[in-house]
């Protein structure tokens, strides 16, 4: 688990060095070269550098802080998209929030507590890291500043040391209707639809509700192998549709240090597995569906942490 140094510079390496084959570090490079003319390209059509930051959570020694660096679009000034976006009633079409460009290993700074944490982001844009702060339980507010751009504020649920039910949801298909199973309707719906047109799952937002009622201190987690591009669409949808608040954990799509392709179900079981950690005394109820192998991760899970799954 990477922490973050207080009131100091967090120099990370400027890259991680790619592992594997001659033709896999090629491919790293030409990976590098197209997101270098992307930026020349973004930067060419007046794309703006900007900080997007995540719903985090924590406990009271510690938060984990979300966020994302790119060059972004703006909309002209004084236009009906700035109003919708500054009022949060966007209703743009799913392939638009592919068209950022990550800003690879920019400074940024976080502000939460009283505690002032300087990271970098990592290849894609990415910024994960913890930071150690001493909070009350509850909702605080964390401000992310990249260099270069205007600071973003997000709120970091703090989870009640006392706290012993916690509900991990996946997304796709499961509080939203996706289509995974079927490839072409599910690219229609991810890349063409407007965000309003998607479909909640229905009486997932009831069934979730509920449940934060009879356990008011229980965090929610939504945790997808869906791209971070997604995020702040995903966090409108889930607002729009009265599910409750809770962090998203996405991932990045394409190359990693090591592989070709990102493995979603890697994904799920490291996060999975993080989570038993930090939380040791909590007990999950894990939501899934059937089409990405959520029932074979969770009983995986449930296996060797039998005491850690409510159900």
């Amino acid at each position: 688990m990477d922490r973050a140094p207080q009131n100091a510079t967090h120099n990370l390496p400027h890259q991680a060095q790619p592992s594997g084959t001659q033709l896999f570090r090629l491919a790293h490079r030409i990976s590098d070269a197209v997101n270098g003319v992307r930026i020349l390209l973004a930067k060419r059509w007046n794309f703006a550098p900007q900080t997007v930051a995540y719903q985090g959570y924590g406990s009271t020694s510690w938060v984990r802080v979300l966020g994302r660096v790119l060059l972004t679009k703006k909309p002209a000034p004084g236009s009906e998209a700035e109003h919708a976006a500054r009022n949060g009633t966007q209703n743009v079409r799913g392939w638009r929030a592919f068209t950022g460009v990550p800003l690879q290993y920019t400074d940024v700074e976080i502000t939460i507590g009283g505690v002032v944490a300087r990271v970098k982001a990592d290849r894609g844009g990415l910024i994960d890291t913890v930071v150690d702060v001493q909070l009350s339980p509850g909702w605080h507010t964390a401000v992310l500043r990249a260099e270069g751009t205007e600071p973003v504020e997000t709120l970091i649920q703090v989870i009640d040391s006392e706290a012993r039910f916690g509900i991990v949801s996946d997304i796709d298909d499961t509080v939203m209707v996706t289509a995974l199973p079927r490839p072409f309707l599910a690219l229609w719906n991810t890349f063409v639809l407007s965000e309003r047109a998607r479909m909640a799952t229905p009486g997932m937002a009831v069934l979730l509700d509920r449940l934060t009622i009879e356990h008011p201190e229980a965090p929610v987690i939504y945790l997808s192998t869906g791209p971070w591009n997604a995020a702040p669409t995903l966090a409108r949808f889930l607002g729009r549709n009265m599910y409750p608040a809770g962090a998203l954990l996405l991932t990045d799509w394409g190359l990693t240090h090591d592989r070709w392709f990102r493995s979603g179900q890697e994904h799920k079981h490291k996060n999975l597995e993080r989570l038993a950690k930090e939380f040791p005394d909590m007990r999950w109820l894990l939501i899934g569906d059937n089409g990405q192998h959520d029932e074979q991760i969770y009983n995986g899970f449930a296996q060797d942490h039998a005491d850690k799954v409510a159900a």
